[in-house]
């Protein structure tokens, strides 16, 4: 699709891909850590998918979860899949804490406090992108960035 930005960019920094999707972090200062697993295709719905694809998808989605938790320890993980703005399957993967501008309230709700801008520590960075290499790598032919 030519105006679906997610079909014409990574999409954030690429940190793991496979045939089917791909896992980006984005450079977020209110939430370091934050993650997407973007199909590599241009598919709307989640229930367009065959159920393999699917069942790939979400093995995924919950590898970058336990990744972000083993690394970072955050107080939540909220997991989105909205598509409202950008409609091209993805998951929204955040680590919530409960410092964090919006905690309890979702990411894109009313802040509940001062924004607390944050770098993500290189040497976090660089472990989260091999504890998410890590596991995803396991028994797959893929290839690792």
């Amino acid at each position: 699709m030519k105006n679906c930005e997610l079909c014409s960019t990574p999409g954030g920094e690429l940190i793991w891909q496979s045939a089917l999707c791909r896992v980006v972090r984005i450079e977020d200062a209110d939430y370091p850590g934050f993650c997407r697993v973007i199909l590599n295709r241009h598919i709307k719905e989640l229930s367009d998918l065959l159920p393999a694809d699917r069942e790939h998808l979400m093995t995924v989605v919950f590898a970058v979860e336990e990744a972000i938790r083993e690394v970072m320890r955050p107080d939540k993980i909220n997991l989105a899949s909205l598509g409202n703005m950008t409609p091209h399957v993805h998951w929204h993967v955040i680590p919530r804490f409960k410092r964090d501008r919006h905690f309890p309230n979702p990411i894109w709700g009313q802040s509940r406090r001062e924004s607390l801008p944050q770098v993500l520590d290189p040497s976090v960075a660089s472990a989260l992108k091999t504890a998410v290499q890590r596991r995803l790598n396991q028994g797959e032919q893929v290839f690792a960035l």
